[in-house]
């Protein structure tokens, strides 16, 4: 009585745990947002649950009623979706698929799971369906933003090189060119600078949708950054030759792009061409030396195109080499200040000397400034160059005062970088302070090109110095388009007449004519004068007869180191 008792009590408990367990199971199913098609293959029957009335407006009894789960998604999932339903045939435990509904942008993913016996007979079969539109909308957007940029609708840089490389591949096979062209908009940071980031974006944004009219199967264009855009053509010739599509192009920024606001403006670009087989034979490679020449067609005056050649990249290599180069200098010290006087042409006597940098390379020669004095102004180092070649000749200078009381001047050549800087004159004031050098006795030697930039910031500045005693001296004058237009105005002490005038001395009358009449403006005005680049005594015995002040060149001496200098300084004493 009692054993009857406990089995009765356990089957009990079992029904109980197993009600217990189908009601957990039946909550969770209610509270998921997919509708579940459950099958018993041993009642052959059919239980719909969840949310099957969100999904279907029939209800499954039978096998048959399979075709009109099927009826209602696209056509071309039919086959995924028959296999799913029939899962069990599949000799998979689950099958999954996402599946279009019909006339509608509804993304379902259907999914099977199937349960066996020991003896590997189906014993039930359960099959989700769960709305994924909103994930597939979001997943399009990412491999779209993957491949394409959201602002021009182009190809994103990744995917350009990955299809650039497959149409390279085609011209290998086929023996054919590929063109890679590097694009840039010209000014386009005064641009976003001037009008606004907005207006900029509608440019990149208004630029990158003409180029996108250009691109078919063989021409394939990728906004790369900000105003930078890259274009493969394949076999480019005919009508996508380079030169027709740069044509285009021009043809185009010619005419004022439309932006809101009634903006209008007009473009120009600079373009970089690198080809296959001539230039490179891999896109990476190819894309850089476009890059390259691109980069020199802005150097030769904007709204331009350049095309590789052996040349360019030499020069860009040589530029990277020296660039290392003034980097270690600048860490290792490595720079030093030759000395050129100056010479009074009527009474001989030294006028001053004019401070000159030198860079020592590895091997100990010096590297001469003409060489590294471009890169440095480019790269920004020259103002750390400056900084040096102004605290240690004024140093040097402060030297030869104490142990040989001279009184000569003491030129300094300042680059437009450095001057421009808000802190350069505190920085001059400073270095003069601490050596005790008057400001009477420097005198900066600006270019032209200081004064073509921020006029009045330029003038301001130029008249603080001259208020403290600090001359000024304006270099290679004679060279520039309106070197005369500077002169009013402006507190100039000095100017220095450019060698070339010097080297046609006796052999141009029209260059004697320009000297005499510089010579005669300047006194005129009050200046002094230095000619340049003397070197022989035809040209000085000229310069002293139409009344020149002083001059410098190596008829007289060339840059001698600080020795030399101290050599020379107690010579004349």
């Amino acid at each position: 009585m009692d054993e009857m008792r406990y089995q009765l009590d356990l089957l009990t408990a079992m029904n109980q745990k197993l009600a217990s367990g189908e009601n957990m199971y039946k909550a969770i199913v209610d509270t998921s947002s997919c509708a579940f098609l459950f099958y018993d293959f041993e009642k052959d029957s059919y239980s719909l649950l969840g949310e099957w009335e969100q999904f279907f407006d029939f209800n499954v009894v039978t096998i048959k009623d399979f075709d009109t789960i099927v009826d209602a998604y696209e056509e071309e999932f039919e086959y995924e979706i028959r296999q799913i339903l029939s899962a069990e045939k599949s000799d998979k435990s689950a099958l999954k698929a996402e599946v279009k509904r019909k006339d509608s942008a509804i993304w379902n993913l259907i999914r099977a799971d199937v349960s066996y016996d020991e003896d590997g007979t189906p014993t039930r079969k359960i099959i989700r369906f769960q709305n994924i539109t909103k994930e597939k909308i979001q997943n399009e957007e990412l491999q779209y933003l993957a491949y394409y940029d959201y602002a021009t609708g182009l190809y994103g840089r990744n995917h350009f090189i990955s299809v650039a490389s497959d149409l390279l591949a085609k011209a290998k096979e086929n023996s054919e060119t590929l063109s890679v062209l590097f694009i840039d908009i010209d000014n386009f940071k005064q641009i976003n600078d001037g009008m606004g980031m907005l207006v900029g974006d509608e440019v990149i944004q208004a630029f990158g949708q003409f180029l996108k009219t250009l691109a078919d199967d063989n021409i394939v264009i990728s906004h790369f950054s900000s105003d930078i855009y890259c274009m493969a053509i394949y076999a480019s010739r005919g009508s996508r030759s380079v030169d027709s599509v740069y044509r285009l192009i021009k043809e185009r920024c010619n005419k004022p792009f439309y932006l809101t606001n009634n903006v209008q403006l007009t473009l120009s670009v600079c373009i970089g061409v690198a080809e296959y087989p001539e230039a490179a034979d891999d896109i990476i490679r190819l894309i850089n030396f476009a890059e390259i020449v691109m980069f020199k067609a802005k150097q030769s005056g904007k709204n331009d195109i350049q095309y590789f050649d052996r040349a360019i990249l030499k020069e860009f290599l040589q530029n990277g080499e020296m660039e290392k180069k003034i980097k270690e200098a600048i860490e290792e010290n490595a720079f030093e200040i030759h000395y050129q006087p100056q010479f009074t042409i009527q009474t001989g006597t030294m006028r001053g000397v004019e401070a000159l940098v030198r860079m020592k390379d590895r091997d100990g020669s010096l590297i001469s400034p003409a060489l590294f004095i471009p890169i440095a102004e480019k790269n920004g180092t020259i103002v750390e160059i400056g900084d040096f070649v102004l605290e240690e000749s004024v140093r040097t200078y402060a030297e030869w005062k104490q142990k040989y009381h001279i009184d000569f001047m003491l030129s300094i050549n300042i680059s437009p970088i450095q001057y421009k800087k808000a802190d350069f004159t505190s920085k001059l004031l400073a270095v003069l302070e601490k050596y005790d050098v008057s400001p009477e006795k420097i005198e900066l030697e600006l270019t032209e090109s200081v004064l073509v930039e921020d006029m009045e910031e330029v003038k301001q500045k130029m008249f603080l110095l001259s208020d403290y005693g600090i001359k000024v001296s304006l270099d290679d004058f004679g060279t520039g388009f309106s070197s005369l237009s500077y002169l009013k105005g402006l507190p100039i002490h000095t100017l220095k007449i450019d060698k070339s005038f010097a080297d046609t001395i006796g052999m141009d009358e029209s260059s004697e004519v320009i000297m005499e009449s510089i010579v005669a403006l300047t006194k005129r005005l009050g200046y002094e004068t230095v000619a340049e680049g003397i070197e022989t005594k035809e040209q000085m015995a000229y310069l002293k007869q139409i009344n020149c002040d002083n001059i410098q060149g190596f008829l007289l001496s060339k840059p001698i180191t600080k020795y030399e200098l101290e050599q020379l300084i107690i010579r004349s004493i």
